[in-house]
């Protein structure tokens, strides 16, 4: 049977990871950099000053909405996540380090991908029956392309609905698994016999965590986020430039790596990855994996904000995608590659890759503090993805669904610390090319609408909207 689930999932992943979707992915991306004239490069500096300037204004959000900082860690909590670590330990296993750069043009062009998905996503939003706002893809399918389109929102919705319990949740907890035993096992102290007990008494105190979260409603998901996300992105960036610092003679030669193996990944990892299209197809797929650009997940997020403009917290998705792909992911390849571990290059790879970076450069003890991030990453990525999770079952089931779905979803993270995941990690991937398709079908249809809405934001009235 298992052989069965491995072997369809294969054919799917291929076709779904294949030349049409990298066609789709890219196309839409490049499309939309063309019709707004690279915006994201354009006009980058001010999109960080709105962005940043934004996040250190504090304040309380009206009812059934939360601050536009606490939605951007909510987003980067979903998206800044196991996918940064083992994610890109994985792209470079089997992509080679050619990976790195596919990666890097995906986050170019998923830029403007993500400032359009927020764009909408708050354009198009409504008040649900306990008057918070919603919104994401299926929101602006539904009132954007009108209802003759409700199936490809519920497409997305039941994909989305599915997606978060191995995604978001599963995948992320074995990770802190992953990063704990590690840990424990640096210093010895992993009881014999005893590994199966700790893995699960770890799973139940992260389903109890991750059920008094999500239950407490949005404003309790913001609160939290917003602590948490700028502590651990803090504390692992700190640990990579370390790294790299420590490894500064090899970064020379990785740059080198990365550029040559993006096109002849052969000559860098010895014949064993031949192909140019394996580097770009994993390049991608972990990249939006990673920052969630062309999922529009995210926008399920920022659709919750308090804000008067769609454009300006649209303005976030640009951030996002830099802060969690041209900086963390790029950390994380650098921690791989300038620390000289060995890499099996067409095996399969995760955190554990990335762990013995930092032990290799630091020596046993960080593993305390890997942890620690790994922990952090993967509970923020959990509540993140959570919250999508519910609203892709409200808009299905409508909001008497939330409550019996945040139990069931709490519950998966037991799940997700005793079984092996390798098998999920695959599967995963699978859904998120599915989720991609339907997003990025109503975000091609409705570009006209967020297109002329960026515009009147930047050439008609530059000053005062930059005033607001």
């Amino acid at each position: 049977m298992l052989d069965f689930i491995t072997n369809v999932n294969k054919a799917v992943n291929n076709f779904v990871w294949g030349v049409p979707a990298m066609i789709l992915i890219i196309g839409v991306g490049l499309y939309l950099t063309l019709r707004t004239r690279c915006i994201q490069l354009r006009k980058f500096g001010t999109s960080m000053r709105e962005t940043i300037g934004r996040i250190f204004r504090r304040g309380e959000a009206a009812k059934g909405s939360i601050t536009p900082f606490q939605a951007v860690c909510t987003a980067l909590a979903a998206t800044v996540g196991t996918g940064n670590i083992a994610g890109v330990a994985g792209a470079i296993a089997i992509g080679g380090p050619g990976a790195v750069f596919w990666m890097w043009i995906s986050a170019l062009l998923g830029m403007c991908t993500k400032l359009v998905e927020v764009t909408l996503a708050v354009h198009y939003r409504e008040r649900n029956a306990q008057g918070d706002w919603v919104g994401g893809p299926m929101y602006f399918i539904k009132n954007g392309l009108g209802k003759k389109w409700m199936w490809l929102g519920c497409v997305f919705a039941a994909l989305g609905a599915l997606t978060v319990f191995g995604t978001g949740n599963a995948t992320q907890v074995n990770a802190i698994i992953t990063s704990i035993n590690s840990a424990l096992s640096s210093f010895g102290l992993t009881p014999e016999g005893g590994i199966k007990a700790i893995n699960l008494g770890i799973g139940v105190l992260i389903a109890f965590l991750v059920g008094l979260v999500l239950l407490g409603g949005i404003k309790r998901i913001g609160r939290v986020t917003e602590r948490l996300v700028p502590f651990m992105a803090l504390l692992y960036v700190v640990l990579g430039l370390g790294v790299v610092a420590i490894n500064i003679k090899n970064v020379p030669g990785v740059f080198g790596m990365i550029f040559r193996g993006a096109f002849s990944p052969a000559a860098i990892t010895g014949g064993v990855i031949g192909s140019m299209f394996t580097a770009m197809k994993k390049g991608v797929s972990r990249g939006i994996f990673s920052n969630e650009a062309g999922l529009g997940t995210a926008s399920i997020a920022h659709a919750s904000a308090d804000t008067d403009d769609a454009v300006k917290q649209g303005l976030f998705g640009i951030f996002e995608v830099f802060a969690d792909t041209i900086v963390i992911c790029t950390l994380t390849a650098l921690v791989i590659l300038c620390s000289g571990v060995t890499v099996n290059y067409g095996q399969a790879a995760g955190a554990a890759l990335t762990i013995s970076g930092f032990t290799a450069t630091y020596g046993g003890w960080v593993s305390i503090l890997t942890a620690v991030a790994m922990c952090s990453f993967a509970l923020s990525t959990i509540l993140g993805w959570g919250l999508y999770g519910m609203r892709c079952v409200e808009f299905l089931f409508g909001s008497k669904a939330n409550k019996p779905f945040l139990l069931i979803y709490s519950l998966v993270a037991i799940v997700g610390a005793t079984i092996d995941l390798g098998l999920l990690w695959d599967i995963c991937d699978t859904f998120n090319g599915l989720m991609a398709i339907p997003n990025l079908i109503a975000v091609a249809l409705l570009s006209p609408v967020a297109i002329r809405l960026i515009r009147d934001y930047f050439d008609k009235k530059p000053e005062a909207a930059l005033k607001r």
